[in-house]
């Protein structure tokens, strides 16, 4: 049996019809995966391709989903089944048909993530690792905050650096600004919010009918700002995103500062993921934030 035919003979036990794939097409964009389109009898399903040793990867995605969707907030491609098959494991999702995004489709988003950040737990945290990319993301619930985004967060991607070969000009530094992290946070409690985790502009987009859509999610609970951070590292949220998710729940005046340390996770995890080009950008990061601590 090949893997196209073990992938139909999950989605028809699944979905409970029978399936069987008439066209697949590969889909460029993503460095991590190896995605097609699988089409037949009018159905189609999107899925994710990659060593048999990613289905942990995989699992975690799907259940990241199912808890995006339990929030009753942003939409979300329907996971429907995953599994492996010699050297490949799979994910199969619902394909969804994206039309282009537009500011009424970033303004309804900015009101659905803040729906979705006032879904909370007692903890931060999840009840099972992830990834960040490739990179392992450890989410072992703890009851502080700081604790949490020292140990779980930023240690854990400076010690990863350091075992990459990447450590000089960062490590100190590094452990200055974990040393100093209660200061960012002296008056300022964050509860733990439902966070999608890699919120970057290519993880948005919208359907033909405007509804927003998420995905490629890597969720935890967490800082709502850590969220919104990261859409302002690479950019592609428009203006109404931000007023309609302020209008909606308004952020703290430290946000301004705490982003940059938010966003200090994901320029290391650049880094550990595709080298030593974003080691300067880490460590002016680290410097600025700093600077604000003296």
């Amino acid at each position: 049996m090949s893997l196209q035919e073990t992938i139909a003979r999950s989605i028809s036990k699944a979905t409970g019809v029978a399936f069987r794939i008439e066209n697949h097409q590969e889909v460029a964009g993503g460095c991590i995966n190896r995605s097609e389109v699988l089409s037949g009898a009018g159905r189609r399903y999107f899925v994710k391709m990659n060593a048999a040793r990613r289905l942990v990867m995989f699992e975690a995605e799907a259940e990241g989903l199912a808890e995006i969707t339990r929030s009753n907030s942003v939409r979300v491609p329907q996971p429907i089944c995953y599994g492996r098959h010699a050297d490949q494991a799979y994910l199969v999702l619902e394909y969804l048909e994206i039309g282009g995004g537009s500011a009424a489709s970033d303004e309804i988003l900015g009101r659905q993530l803040a729906t979705m950040h006032r879904h909370t737990k007692k903890q931060f945290g999840w009840t099972r690792d992830n990834t960040i990319g490739s990179t392992p993301q450890i989410n072992t619930p703890e009851t502080g905050w700081v604790t949490f985004y020292a140990e779980h967060r930023l240690r854990f991607q400076l010690e990863l650096a350091s075992e990459k070969g990447y450590a000089q000009g960062l490590q100190a530094v590094g452990e200055q600004l974990l040393d100093k992290l209660p200061a960012f946070f002296a008056n300022y409690r964050p509860q733990p919010s439902l966070l999608h985790g890699d919120l970057w502009g290519g993880n948005h987009a919208a359907l033909r009918d405007g509804t927003p859509v998420i995905f490629d999610p890597a969720p935890y609970y967490g800082d709502r700002e850590a969220d919104l951070a990261m859409t302002e590292l690479f950019g592609g949220f428009g203006a109404r995103f931000y007023a309609a998710y302020r209008e909606a729940w308004p952020l703290d005046a430290g946000y301004a500062l705490r982003k940059d340390l938010y966003n200090l996770y994901h320029v290391l995890n650049h880094l550990n993921l595709f080298g030593g080009g974003y080691r300067a950008q880490a460590r002016d990061l680290i410097e600025r934030l700093l600077s604000e601590t003296h």
